[in-house]
């Protein structure tokens, strides 16, 4: 299943899942969904079991050495990543793969595309994910019942920093992560915000100032704060000169 149009024209996205038609999912109804229609990336979702020997359409088996569940066999996934190129990327997610960041996003995101692979029940095959040097990726310390969730996550991700996509590029330059930080906080009118147990919030005074300079500093100091108490390894690398 091929969803969009200039598929040679923008970034190339491939999933090689069981369940192609989860995509595109929710990214759908975004930007990165309007961008799709408009051809500035293109979306392939190959269904996996396509590629199954048997007329029974089998895609697993046991696992060797015992044990609960069922692993996806090397064959099947061999034949779609071989049978559904050219390849751009290919990534396996997985929990005890390396963590996704900003920075691999980034990456993949100046290239022509991404391939991803999708598990299901105990997961994959170890040996044809090294027979395709795939790099295993896990977007958190967690687990779900297969890959298509994270897989629309590591896409909205590369989707939203491709050129086109995104009205203001100014606002990408100032998230999380952007410069080893997590962002500051945002506040918007009212000015005076009387909560549900009647308590008064308002917006710092210092964002009403209209002093860019002081306003700039407040939010570098906020920023700053807030990498700190809830992500030291962050604040580590981050007073060590992103040196990590």
């Amino acid at each position: 299943m091929t969803i969009g149009v200039g598929a040679t024209l923008g970034w190339n996205a491939k999933v090689l899942t069981l369940f192609p038609e989860i995509f595109p999912g929710i990214m759908a109804h975004s930007l990165a969904g309007k961008a799709l229609k408009h051809g500035l990336w293109s979306l392939d979702a190959i269904n996996m079991r396509s590629f199954a020997t048997d007329r029974h359409g089998t895609v697993d088996d046991t696992p060797f050495g015992g044990g609960a569940g069922m692993v996806i066999k090397p064959d099947v996934v061999d034949a779609a990543i071989r049978q559904t190129g050219p390849h751009n990327h290919l990534v396996f997610v997985t929990p005890r793969g390396l963590p996704l960041t900003q920075e691999r996003v980034k990456k993949w995101s100046t290239g022509p595309g991404l391939t991803i692979l999708c598990g299901r029940y105990e997961g994959v095959d170890q040996r044809v994910l090294e027979a395709h040097n795939v790099d295993e990726i896990s977007i958190g310390d967690y687990v779900l019942s297969g890959g298509e969730m994270a897989a629309l996550v590591i896409l909205d991700a590369c989707v939203r920093l491709l050129p086109g996509v995104m009205g203001n590029q100014t606002t990408s330059e100032e998230e999380s992560f952007e410069d080893g930080l997590l962002e500051y906080p945002h506040y918007t009118r009212p000015a005076q915000w009387i909560d549900g147990e009647g308590v008064l919030r308002p917006v710092p005074e210092i964002l009403m100032s209209g002093h860019h300079e002081r306003i700039r500093q407040w939010r570098r100091d906020e920023a700053e704060t807030i990498t700190k108490l809830r992500r030291p390894d962050l604040w580590a690398c981050y007073k060590s000169d992103n040196k990590c």
